[in-house]
């Protein structure tokens, strides 16, 4: 499948470590995860690249991610569903919102009809990633408030039974919010910041996040939400 990292620190910080320098670094699992990777970072707006090139070949790869952040989502991509393009490489932005997705949904036509047509309107790739962005951001709007928008969107998801994998990093430009569901997700605490990864990144003592568990990140603690 894919992987992927998220983080929200304090003031701009640079992850480099997790992203280029470990062995167990972003750039290092993409050798297994080559068909794309993406970047986002906040510092008073969102700036996002991606390439549709494996990220331990990629110099742009490495220059990005060494640039400081306040908030960050990063994926590296391993194609199930759609093409290598980069119309299909995470993270994918609309307006405000950031999402990445690692894993599989079996059931792509549930998610569809439970999404609102503003919201599929503005899909530009294959993915059932995307398709997932656009319910979230569905359930987002419906609620007028992003946290309780984010637990109805995962309710909604149970609630559909069996749609394969959908663990997903859903930022603002405040607020990072994350899923687990199928694939793994582990968190760590620094005195900066909290990061989240789809394993470990690092020696350090990485927490697992529970399966079917919604969390928030912020800069000095993940919190559980009740979904």
């Amino acid at each position: 499948m894919c992987r992927m990292f998220g983080m929200a620190a304090r003031a701009p910080i640079s992850s480099y470590e997790l992203l280029i320098e470990g062995p167990r670094s972003l750039r290092a699992l993409s050798n297994e995860h080559a068909d794309g990777w993406g970047i986002a970072m906040h510092d008073g707006d969102w700036h996002l690249e991606r390439g549709t090139s494996c990220a331990a070949a990629s110099d742009r790869y490495a220059t990005v991610a060494r640039q400081p952040a306040r908030l960050a989502v990063a994926h590296v991509r391993k194609a199930t569903v759609g093409r290598t393009a980069l119309s299909n490489t995470h993270p994918f932005r609309r307006s405000d919102f950031v999402f990445a997705h690692n894993g599989t949904i079996s059931d792509v036509p549930a998610v569809v009809a439970r999404t609102a047509p503003e919201h599929l309107s503005t899909i530009e790739g294959d993915t059932d990633s995307e398709r997932l962005f656009a319910f979230v951001r569905t359930h987002v709007d419906a609620a007028a408030d992003v946290e309780r928008g984010v637990c109805a969107a995962v309710r909604a998801l149970r609630e559909l039974g069996d749609i394969g994998s959908a663990s997903f990093l859903f930022a603002t430009s405040t607020q990072l919010y994350a899923h687990r569901a199928g694939r793994s997700l582990f968190t760590l605490a620094r005195h900066d910041a909290t990061m989240i990864a789809s394993e470990p990144l690092s020696d350090e003592p990485w927490t697992e996040i529970a399966e079917g568990a919604v969390v928030a990140l912020d800069t000095h603690a993940v919190h559980a939400l009740a979904a």
